[in-house]
């Protein structure tokens, strides 16, 4: 059965079950839903052995994917309020390293439910939004990600002189980054 553009379809490959949508996109995209399930993008010229041979390759991470995503889904998010007072007193241990860039103004900090990011730093409104999800990580990641959302304030992408700055900071962003990322 063919896959028409938008319409979805369900297989399986390697033992993964996911579901198949043709788009007008360059790449083969995949993406590990916040409830486990997986979820291919295809180009609509490429075939559904493609997108295949790509799920059975990257069958080591989904699995590890899937099986964070039920971990954090079993933790129940905090309460927003008690979650927005906890990163608003991280940011302040973090804002003196900025005050100068940032003219003295500490920046507004949010908090909300995100599904695929840790954290968000919106340079031009002075802003910092993070994952109510954060608060149930360790406290070395959660340090790691007001650092990296406030060198932002300072590199707005991710180039190598903004991970310098991340480094400058905490030298061993790498191990607190990866307690993101493990199982």
């Amino acid at each position: 059965m063919a896959v028409k553009e938008g319409q979805a379809q369900l297989r399986q490959s390697g033992g993964i079950c996911y579901q198949l949508t043709r788009r007008r996109v360059k790449n083969l995209n995949l993406r590990v839903r916040p409830d486990g399930t997986v979820a291919v993008s295809i180009p609509l010229r490429a075939s559904v052995r493609q997108a295949d041979a790509f799920v059975l390759a990257r069958r080591d991470w989904i699995l590890a994917a899937v099986r964070r995503q039920q971990r954090r889904a079993a933790r129940p998010l905090p309460d927003r309020a008690l979650a927005l007072e906890h990163f608003t007193a991280l940011s302040r241990q973090v804002f003196p390293a900025f005050a100068q860039v940032l003219g003295g103004r500490m920046p507004v900090i949010k908090v909300r439910a995100m599904t695929s990011r840790w954290g968000v730093c919106n340079p031009r409104r002075g802003q910092i939004t993070f994952a109510l999800a954060l608060y149930n990580e360790p406290a070395a990641a959660q340090e790691y990600v007001v650092v990296h959302e406030f060198c932002h304030f300072l590199v707005p992408n991710h180039s190598p002189a903004f991970w310098a700055q991340v480094e400058r900071l905490l030298p061993d962003w790498k191990a607190r980054r990866a307690l993101l990322r493990a199982e």
